[in-house]
């Protein structure tokens, strides 16, 4: 059974980069043919998916973000992170990494349990 856990700072000041690691067991980030994606979720906004990163290494990245953002992998350590620059309040969210069969929000079963991040000064 695959299980993925967020891991990184819980407050990035404005300006900076917010980066953000998740760890996959159960299951290799190169093995058959998923995605593995970052989503955000905030009161204001809902759910949001940010980018993901296949297991063929490619990525694809939501329109709105796509100029701040950059997924990537180590797969020596089954990781894949996330690097959000120029953050501002406005990206102050739960983030969560998750597993799907295409790029987007996928089934809730297959996400982390989702890390806090506030952007503050």
């Amino acid at each position: 059974q695959v299980q993925l856990q967020e891991s990184g700072p819980g407050l990035v000041k404005p300006s900076q980069t917010l980066s953000l690691t998740c760890t996959v067991s159960g299951a290799s980030i190169t093995f058959a043919y998923f995605y593995w994606t970052w989503i955000r979720q905030s009161p204001g906004k809902g759910v949001e998916w940010i980018g993901s990163i296949g297991t063929g290494g490619s990525t694809s990245y939501s329109p709105s973000l796509k100029s701040r953002t950059s997924i990537s992998r180590d797969t020596s350590k089954n990781q894949f992170t996330l690097q959000l620059d120029s953050v501002t309040p406005e990206d102050t969210a739960v983030y969560y990494c998750a597993r799907g069969s295409r790029p987007g929000v996928s089934d809730r079963a297959y996400w982390g349990q989702g890390t806090q991040v506030t952007v503050s000064s």
